[in-house]
Order: C-alpha cells, then structure tokens, then sequence
C-alpha cells in the first residue's frame, strides 16, 4: 500500500492533470477518465473535490474551470477549447443570412466562425457576401475567400485582443448597418450583456448593436462562469446566445426570463 504521504502527491498530481485537461477542452467525465487512465468514478470523486475548492465548476456529464477576470492574449486563447469553439461556429452558420452585410467580432471564437465561413466561400459566386469586422484575425481568415468582400472598421488595435475601437471605428459605424452581428465576449450574461476588459471594448459592441437587426453573442462554456469583468455592454433585446454543450443546465432557464434565445452547439 502506498504511504499516505505519497498517495496524497498522487492526488495532487491527478488534480493538475485534470485541471490542465479542463483547460484544454476535455470536459466529459468519460474522456478525462480515459485521458488520465483511471475510472469514471474517480474523476467524479475528484470533480467533487475540486468543486467544493471551487476550482471547477459542474456542468451536464462534465466540468469546465471558472475563471476570475483575465484577459488572455489571442495567441494564447487561440489554443483553448477548440472542439467547442468549432462546435460554436457550427451551431451558429445557419444564423448567416443569405444577403446583408454581416458583422463578425474580434476574438477566436468569432475567428472560428470566420474559417466556417471561409471554407464555405472558397468559390467565387454571382453573390459576394459582405462582412465587416474589427478584428485583424477575422480579416485575415476570410481575405483570401474568393465569396466574401471584408471591410475592416478603422481605430486603434488593442495589443491583447487585436480588436479595434475607438472614434475612428465610431466614425464607419455610422455609416453601416448589419442584418445580423456576431460578437464576441470575455464574459456573458443573459441580463447584463457581455462583458469586457475596457470601456472602450463595450462602447463598440453596443454601437454594432444598435446598428444590427439581430445579434448573436459566441462564447464557450468558460465565458458564462466570469462574473466580475470590469465593463459590461448592454444589448437590445431579443438577442442570441450561442454556447457549447458543456454550458450549466440552468443556462436555459436565465435565458429564457432575459428573453434571450439560447443555442447550444
């Protein structure tokens, strides 16, 4: 039998395992068993751990970490989380309408709808889409889209999430208007809105908004566990909120007394 001592750096051990498998995207019971080679029922006793230390948060027939306010470089976001943020842009392509412009945000899991989009435009057509964005990743991923014209708002790049605002961005948004708005969000509320590191990031994202006919929120699982981020755009109402599977069951019910559709991809 091994000695307390060592079966405790064991433990400790599994949990970092565990964690840094959250992190990544594997947030099923039955594939982190399997990833770290253990049972189910292991993984379960340790979820239950880590919850009452509320370093994990439960979700239907998994976990996802919850995370206090930090605003991620891109390059680092980019690498978290891919399979829901595929499933995201997945779930939301039949929200692009046919005709109209269509704006879609900075952010990765914007630039995920972005190649969905792309790989769908890879043919020139009598009928070019339009879509505008702030983000130099979104842009960049539909350029060389043969189907798609990409007009880019002007301002200032912000350095971590390389997203523009500012009164330049203010200044085209005045000028435009969208059938539908696909924006990202650090953090997602059905009564609040979206939040964001800076004023700056709210401003423009409640002017795109005010300038669309519908709005559709992408954000992962991780994004509705953030509570305090700094600033918090309000949206109008009747807005869409696409998430992963990994999103807790009462998601529905906030949704619904928000009048906010949900969509889970």
């Amino acid at each position: 039998m091994a000695e307390p001592s060592a079966a405790r750096r064991g433990t400790r051990a599994r949990h970092k395992a565990l964690l840094a498998l959250l992190r990544e995207g594997t947030t099923h019971v039955d594939e982190l068993a399997a990833a770290l080679d253990v049972s189910a029922s292991t993984v379960r006793r340790d979820l239950r751990r880590l919850t009452v230390d509320q370093q994990v948060a439960r979700t239907y027939g998994g976990a996802v970490v919850p995370e206090a306010f930090h605003e991620r470089p891109v390059a680092e976001s980019a690498r978290l989380r891919l399979r829901a943020k595929a499933a995201i842009a997945e779930a939301a392509r039949p929200l692009v309408p046919t005709t109209g412009a269509v704006f879609v945000d900075a952010g990765t899991t914007c630039a995920a709808l972005a190649r969905r989009l792309a790989e769908e435009w890879s043919e020139p057509n009598d009928h070019q889409a339009l879509v505008v964005t702030r983000g130099l990743e979104t842009a960049q991923v539909l350029a060389d889209a043969p189907g798609v014209e990409v007009v880019m708002l002007g301002g200032s790049v912000r350095p971590l999430s390389h997203g523009l605002v500012g009164p330049l961005a203010d200044l085209a948004l005045e000028r435009l208007s969208f059938e539908v708005a696909f924006l990202g969000a650090d953090a997602v509320d059905p009564h609040r809105g979206v939040g964001e590191p800076t004023l700056a990031e709210t401003a423009v994202k409640e002017r795109v908004a005010a300038r669309a006919h519908r709005v559709v929120v992408l954000a992962d699982a991780t994004k509705l566990e953030v509570h305090d981020a700094p600033a918090w755009a309000r949206l109008p109402g009747d807005w869409t909120l696409v998430t992963d599977a990994d999103a807790p069951e009462e998601l529905a019910g906030r949704c619904e007394a928000a009048g906010v559709t949900l969509v889970r991809g």
